[in-house]
């Protein structure tokens, strides 16, 4: 399953078409309730801030091997205040 908002990106036509093929499920949170998607669009803020915003990629197996690196200290190390200040991995 995945599941979105109902932005401009995730209308077109070939999502839908890929989701078909690979037998994903389509789920669109309800327009103006964006709690469902309250965590995610948490770690979406947080890894555009960090990674995104702040690095000019040369390769795709650059971006991979940043975004492997950023994601096991975001997971394993960084301690979360709304974890009680505990990281994912011991919550």
């Amino acid at each position: 399953m995945l599941r979105m908002d109902s932005g401009p990106e995730f209308i077109f036509l070939a999502l839908a078409e890929w989701a078909e093929r690979h037998a994903v499920k389509l789920e669109f949170i309800q327009p103006g309730k964006p709690t469902p998607n309250a965590f995610i669009e948490r770690f979406n803020r947080t890894y555009r801030t960090e990674i995104l915003d702040f690095y000019l990629f040369r390769t795709l197996n650059e971006v991979r091997k940043i975004t492997e690196t950023w994601l096991s200290e975001y997971n394993c190390e960084r301690p979360h205040e709304s974890l009680n200040n505990m990281t994912p991995e011991e919550y």
